[in-house]
């Protein structure tokens, strides 16, 4: 059921219940969806107030108390908890700094610190409590190359635009390892599962980089072999490809491509996770050679614990490659080779990772660059396929490190 709630009013000052009432939680911009977003989003708010530098509010991320506790507004125009929106810009409850128009709606079903699961909260101010929105990837094709669709197809579904003030993506674009342009190529496909036994991790599709083909066996543009090229030689990142000090790569890489996104975090998140996983046919025939390929989700600005910006590696701090600690998919390995099985890799000769989740801090309304790059190293053979699929704000409090770790309990 919706709920609209309205902050109390002062008593006496007619003009400002009359306003409330106008406002209180209404649908300034509501939960993000495909081309859409909240409406609104504040600058990182100023937090000297208070002896702890809280100014009194709750800790930046936590769960929001919505416009049920909020206190009396006595100035519609004043920004009483410094998140940058007002009542009269829609801002639900002014005295808590993660409730506004620029917050992400935060569904809370686990217990806090008390044991106890918090009440439902409108953190966005549309007028409605855990409407989270719905995923926005459906009707997507396998070839679609427009980058909007693979941002969607990751379950990045809010827009948002350098003009207004809301969190979402502000631009998407499909580029090679050194951020130029990449031509539209079969490189890059939008699956609705990764054959028979690797399904979706969020909504209908999921993103697949390859250096060869991103194509199953029966598709149009499939290789029919491990090595298929599709733009060639090609420039890393500086710092790329990872060093790897038990088996250091080459540093010359082809077939490179990658996407880009621009996005502003919700005035709420304190950071964001995504899932990937990784095959190759360089295993088992390859490992530990110049020649192996790299998956890098490189964050700018880079946050600390971030190898020169990448996000994922194990905790030996190796990268993403057929030497990284959760290569667990292949013939003989701890997952078996049953999530090969209608890819093209083969079950007996090829591997992979298992689900991994990488996490990331940020601050709120901050905005960053991802790119999400994958790319031969030291030729163009023996290709490699990265899935990435379900990106998700982290705005439940607490404090997030960067980190990958195996998914728990993936579809």
């Amino acid at each position: 059921m919706t709920d609209r709630q309205l902050a109390p009013p002062v008593p006496g000052v007619a003009a400002v219940t009359a306003l409330l009432v106008a406002l209180g939680c209404s649908a300034v911009g509501g939960s993000p969806a495909q081309g859409g977003a909240d409406d609104g989003r504040a600058q990182p708010p100023d937090t000297t107030g208070g002896e702890d530098g809280s100014g009194g509010l709750d800790a930046p991320g936590a769960p929001g108390s919505g416009s049920g506790g909020a206190g009396p507004v006595t100035d519609p125009n004043a920004d009483s908890d410094r998140d940058g929106f007002t009542p009269a810009a829609g801002d639900c409850n002014d005295a808590d700094a993660n409730v506004n128009p620029g917050a992400i709606e935060v569904e809370v079903t686990e217990p806090d610190a008390s044991g106890q699961i918090p009440a439902p909260a409108d953190e966005d101010c549309d007028g409605a409590i855990d409407n989270v929105a719905p995923p926005c990837d459906e009707g997507l094709s396998l070839d679609d190359f427009d980058p909007a669709n693979g941002a969607r197809a990751i379950d990045l579904c809010a827009f948002a635009s350098r003009d207004d003030r809301r969190w979402g993506v502000l631009s998407a674009r499909y580029v090679r390892g050194d951020g130029s342009p990449a031509a539209r190529s079969p490189a890059v496909g939008l699956f609705d599962g990764f054959g028979p036994n690797v399904r979706v991790q969020g909504g209908a599709r999921l993103l697949a980089l390859s250096t060869g083909r991103a194509r199953l066996p029966d598709h149009p543009d499939a290789c029919w072999s491990g090595s298929c090229s599709s733009y060639g030689p090609g420039a890393a990142p500086p710092g790329f490809p990872q060093d790897n000090p038990d088996c250091p790569p080459s540093d010359f890489i082809n077939d490179d491509i990658g996407l880009e996104v621009v996005l502003r975090a919700p005035q709420n998140a304190t950071g964001y996770e995504f899932l990937f996983k990784f095959y190759t046919y360089e295993y088992p025939e390859w490992v530990c050679e110049d020649f192996n390929d790299q998956f890098v989700a490189l964050a700018t600005p880079a946050p600390p614990g971030s190898y020169n910006g990448n996000l994922s590696f194990d905790g030996e701090g190796r990268p993403v490659s057929v030497n990284i600690a959760f290569f667990d998919v292949c013939d003989g390995c701890p997952l078996g080779s049953s999530e090969l099985v209608g890819t093209g890799f083969s079950p007996r000769g090829d591997g992979g990772t298992r689900w991994l989740k990488t996490r990331a801090p940020v601050r709120g309304g901050e905005e960053i660059s991802l790119r999400f790059i994958l790319f031969d190293t030291g030729d163009d053979r023996f290709d490699s396929t990265a899935l990435i699929d379900g990106f998700r704000w982290i705005a439940t409090g607490g404090t997030v490190s960067v980190e990958t770790t195996p998914a728990v309990d993936p579809r």
